[in-house]
């Protein structure tokens, strides 16, 4: 009897550990999918949205198309090595790279490249990116390092050790983008982090002291920059500069209007003729919506709704904590970052200006989001239910 119950045990073992592989499996695939749809879709309204813009400055027509086509093949690779490497492995170099984060954003203050008005670039061998947008991972992996080691000396719930590490990590961090007036990537990398603080299971007492020097943050920096505020009057009031600092949220919401329910076609976009400034970066989602239609926009949004879901149920099945708080962070960052320009360029939020996940034109933002997600495959592909946290 004993032996045949040692079998058993082995044969439900052997079994669990299969259903396991498989549903560990199928979500890869289908995050996998929705990104690859998604870059898909960013390709196609890439070339439609910026053939006018590269004419017009005496590029080739799909100039911008082959630029961003560049950068998605480059992402793609950077996805595959990061699903291969161990997410635990960010555990050592975590501290690194938010140190590194923060001196390159203090080199864009030095010596930063501008575009619009606004200095958020470095130049390296040519090539220009963002800083803040590395500072995302950066500022996830080094909480998520530190509140696992707080958690484990059973300090998490001490005012102290808490608050002081978050500020030294977030703060820095923060204050850095909010200098350079970029509200936008400012709120994504504070709701990246409050996830890893939900996924932490920190105090909601201090989560609410958190929040109250968030929104007081928010409004000194609104006091402080008057750009940001007319685009607060813009968008509570938004006929009153209909030519003025309205002028690009009331041509997103003619353009999507004029969509109706499936759109005038894929490279049919009126608005793409100088009508709509940015319509391959910022409003290229006003774009899909003129050329889909509604019906397209909604299929955009529900695959940004099905990665925020895989996400969540990556960080669920995570076999530690650190792997959770992590996959909980770069969820949140790319479902905060779609809500984000979305509700910007519909005007349901104030425009802040910042590009849509996978499908606005830009390199640096594509590489990282995707360098994320393959971050996220790997620790999809370590899921267990159940598992110890």
């Amino acid at each position: 009897m004993t032996a045949v119950a040692s079998i058993t045990r082995a044969r439900s073992k052997a079994r669990s550990k299969s259903e396991n592989a498989e549903a560990n499996l199928r979500a890869q695939i289908f995050l996998v999918t929705s990104i690859g749809i998604l870059l898909v879709i960013g390709l196609a309204a890439t070339l439609s949205a910026s053939s006018v813009v590269a004419t017009a400055r005496g590029d080739q027509w799909n100039a911008e198309f082959k630029h961003q086509a560049t950068f998605v093949v480059a992402g793609i690779l950077v996805m595959a090595v990061a699903a291969k490497i161990p997410y635990q492995w960010f555990r050592k170099a975590a501290i690194l790279m938010w140190a590194g984060s923060v001196v390159a954003l203090i080199l864009v203050r030095v010596s930063g490249v501008s575009h619009g008005g606004a200095q958020r670039w470095l130049e390296l061998g040519g090539v220009e990116f963002q800083p803040s947008d590395f500072a995302k991972f950066a500022v996830i992996v080094a909480l998520a390092v530190t509140y696992e080691k707080k958690e484990r000396l059973n300090q998490l719930g001490e005012v102290g050790h808490f608050f002081v590490p978050t500020a030294a990590i977030l703060g820095s961090v923060g204050l850095l983008v909010i200098t350079q007036t970029d509200l936008g990537t400012t709120v994504v990398i504070v709701g990246a982090a409050f996830a890893v603080m939900v996924a932490a299971k920190t105090r909601s007492s201090h989560l609410g002291l958190l929040a109250v020097m968030g929104v007081a943050s928010g409004a000194l920096s609104l006091r402080m920059n008057s750009y940001q505020r007319l685009r607060i009057d813009a968008w509570r009031n938004p006929l009153a500069d209909i030519e003025g600092i309205a002028y690009h949220v009331s041509q997103s919401k003619i353009a999507i209007g004029s969509g109706g329910p499936f759109g005038v076609g894929l490279g049919q976009s009126r608005f793409r003729w100088l009508y709509l400034p940015n319509a391959h970066t910022d409003f290229i989602f006003s774009i899909i919506a003129e050329e889909l239609g509604f019906a397209g926009a909604i299929f955009a949004i529900s695959l940004y709704v099905g990665f925020a879901v895989l996400g969540i149920s990556t960080a669920l099945r995570a076999p530690d904590r650190f792997g959770m708080m992590v996959a909980a962070g770069i969820t949140a960052w790319i479902s905060v970052q779609a809500f984000v320009n979305i509700g910007g360029v519909t005007g349901m939020i104030p425009l802040t200006g910042i590009t849509l996940p996978f499908v606005s034109a830009g390199g640096s933002s594509l590489l990282m989001a995707l360098g994320a997600v393959g971050v996220l495959l790997n620790i999809a592909s370590q899921g267990a239910p159940g598992a110890k946290r």
